[in-house]
């Protein structure tokens, strides 16, 4: 017998518990969802003890609460195999399908491994082998729901890395997915369902059937949403059947409901179906999200108990940390980097890979389920999947910072402009100062990209209004040579080919007004004097690659070669990557200085190979030839010529395919 006032006390105090602690987690940049999963664990016996916790859930109201976590669990996994969009890996295919296998080979391989070391925390009932091949699977799931949210909330899924780790994430669902559910199967899944044990043996036709069949026709339902105009009450219903009936086949065969749970969500149809999958989204995740899923968290968390944990039990799961991470980050990381994915975004999808969140703390409690986990095991591993869910935010915030999210997003959106995107460099002029040679190091910038455009800032410091009479000639005079120094600047701009735009006015704060131009330009490089009063605040509110040039540099001779100083910092390579960028526009042979090892090697190699000229260092050269154009980095102190900043959060150039212009042949 039972209270129906206590359970239902119970669910107001859950749902509370939850929300206080999911807004709590996202506060502090965690996902709500690991908040809520600590919430349960909170109500149960790690923190309040097992006699307080018990008074609080009393154990003849768990089976009630149970059943209603295990419906949570059927609609959670249906909304999973739902947002799962195949469409994702198109384009993206060969990455996702190598960062996917070896980020599941490695874990599994070491989690089986891992199994050796644990073999003590095997329940009595378990053979090695299924336990084994469990823990391997348990060490290889990816949470693609808990991923895509990671990346929605922090805007990377509108970028090339977010929308990769996508592919990478729905590939690793499916097969993860699969490797599971045949893993519980050899566990002797068939021990647990309703059938005989043969039966077992109809779950690969029936998950053919589900694809080939089954899929096809519920294309009606697409059909009918657009007769109705609305998600309707037959056709929810319809979809409510289907879930059930899905979930309960393959429960009968011995493969566990989640799976069909899973498999009747991804067979739902995606093409031209946007809107009804998300009205249906909508309708399910609410009630599933709000009250069954903390149902489900408090469930699992009056299993884990912390104060039950030994010392040993601590080395053990420093252990199960260990190759959880290790497995999943090498593995993701290993497959980007053989798939040709550059280090650094390679080392973002391997952060974002080791998410585990709810999905591993379903996999937990089927692996308790079947009696493949004792109590301690459990426990453990709980606590992995809270640590490398809550990691994810904090590691990646140092490998993907929000400034190049937004530069990968501004430069996605170029992209989708086609013809109209425009690149841009701006270049701050001085006055009573020749602008010509930083017009030309911004024609070289733009390295033959078109559409472009070259913007010269000059504004003339204003110190009281101009007015008839009011004896300003010398400020007008400045003006008119302000004007004519303009006038030869969109000039030379035309004999380069790239139109100059040329902004130019009185200004009563000339450092603010550069700083709110920088802003609404959003430049793709910017070129100054280094004696520019504005420079620093100016290069302060710039993300983009910035070079000075010393001032008094005169125009460039047309014979001048270009030397490079390296250091071997992104300053540096962003030095290397301009001066290669002038040599091709000229037709010059670039002289490299400094002990750059190899990475300098390579990329003179990689540069060499796309027909940049080298010259050696301390080549002999006509003295009388032209004073070559001398480039560093920013950390170089004391250089001369043009000091290049390389932008703010820069990846490692890769120099054999980034843009250089077009080669000029040697004269």
């Amino acid at each position: 017998m039972y209270d129906i006032t206590v359970i239902l006390a119970q669910l107001a105090l859950i749902i509370v518990v939850a929300r206080l602690a999911g807004i709590a987690a996202g506060k502090v940049g965690i996902p709500p969802v690991v908040g809520e999963i600590f919430a349960g664990v909170l109500l149960g016996p790690s923190l309040l003890g097992v006699e307080f916790s018990n008074t609080l859930f009393p154990l003849d109201t768990r089976p009630f609460l149970s059943l209603l976590a295990s419906i949570g669990l059927v609609l959670f996994m249906f909304v999973v195999g739902l947002e799962l969009d195949v469409s994702l890996v198109k384009g993206r295919g060969r990455v996702a399908a190598s960062v996917s296998v070896m980020s599941i080979v490695l874990p599994f391989t070491m989690g089986v491994g891992l199994a050796k070391l644990l073999d003590d925390l095997r329940p009595a009932g378990a053979d090695f082998l299924p336990f084994a091949l469990f823990m391997g699977a348990a060490m290889s799931i990816t949470a693609f729901p808990v991923l895509a949210r990671i990346l929605t909330d922090r805007r990377m899924h509108r970028t090339e890395t977010g929308g990769l780790a996508l592919a990478c994430a729905a590939t690793d669902d499916v097969l993860a997915w699969t490797l599971l559910a045949v893993v519980i199967g050899i566990a002797g899944g068939a021990d647990h369902g309703h059938g005989p044990s043969w039966v077992i043996y109809l779950a690969v036709p029936f998950a053919l059937v589900a694809i080939f069949v089954v899929r096809p026709l519920l294309t009606t339902l697409t059909s009918m949403y657009r007769k109705a105009g609305e998600l309707t009450p037959t056709i929810l219903s319809i979809v409510l059947v289907g879930l059930l009936l899905f979930a309960t086949a393959t429960e009968y065969l011995g493969v566990h409901y989640i799976f069909g749970a899973f498999l009747f969500g991804a067979i739902l149809p995606h093409e031209d179906a946007a809107k009804l999958r998300h009205e249906i989204l909508v309708r399910l995740e609410q009630i599933s999200v709000l009250l069954l899923l903390p149902v489900f968290f408090l469930v699992s968390g009056l299993k884990v108990d912390l104060r039950g944990l030994s010392l040993e039990n601590l080395v053990q799961l420093v252990a199960i940390l260990a190759v959880a991470i290790v497995g999943k980050y090498v593995g993701a990381y290993v497959g980007a980097r053989s798939a040709g994915v550059p280090h650094w975004q390679a080392n973002a999808l391997g952060i974002l890979m080791n998410t585990r969140g709810l999905t591993e703390l379903v996999i937990l409690n089927v692996g308790l389920e079947l009696g493949l986990l004792s109590q301690e095991l459990f426990t453990m591993m709980v606590v992995m999947a809270l640590v490398t869910t809550v990691m994810t935010g904090p590691l990646l915030g140092f490998a993907y910072p929000a400034r190049r999210v937004a530069r990968d997003i501004a430069e996605a959106e170029r992209a989708a402009l086609g013809d109209e995107a425009v690149d841009r460099i701006l270049v701050l002029a001085r006055p009573r100062q020749s602008s010509s040679v930083l017009v030309e190091l911004a024609v070289a910038q733009l390295a033959g990209a078109r559409p472009a455009e070259i913007v010269v800032a000059d504004l003339q410091p204003q110190g009281r209004p101009l007015e008839v009479g009011s004896g300003l000639s010398l400020e007008l005079a400045e003006m008119a040579e302000a004007m004519e120094r303009q006038q030869v600047l969109v000039h030379r701009g035309e004999e380069l080919g790239i139109p100059v735009r040329v902004i130019a006015h009185p200004s009563a704060d000339v450092e603010q007004d550069l700083v709110e131009l920088v802003a609404a330009l959003a430049p793709q490089g910017l070129i100054a004097w280094s004696d520019d009063p504005a420079l620093g605040a100016v290069v302060a509110a710039n993300e983009s690659p910035v070079a000075v040039v010393a001032a008094g540099t005169p125009p460039l001779d047309d014979d001048a070669h270009v030397v490079v100083n390296w250091t071997g910092d992104t300053h540096s390579e962003a030095a290397l990557l301009l001066g290669a960028r002038v040599a091709v526009a000229r037709g010059t042979t670039v002289e490299l200085r400094g002990d750059g090892g190899r990475r300098l090697s390579a990329a003179r190699s990689a540069l060499a190979a796309r027909g940049v000229r080298f010259s050696e260092p301390g080549g002999e050269h006509d003295p009388l030839a032209a004073v070559p154009i001398e480039l560093a980095g920013f950390s170089v102190a004391g250089a001369s010529g043009v000091r290049v900043r390389a932008e703010l959060d820069a990846a490692p150039i890769d120099y054999s395919a980034v843009e250089l212009g077009v080669v000029s042949e040697p004269a």
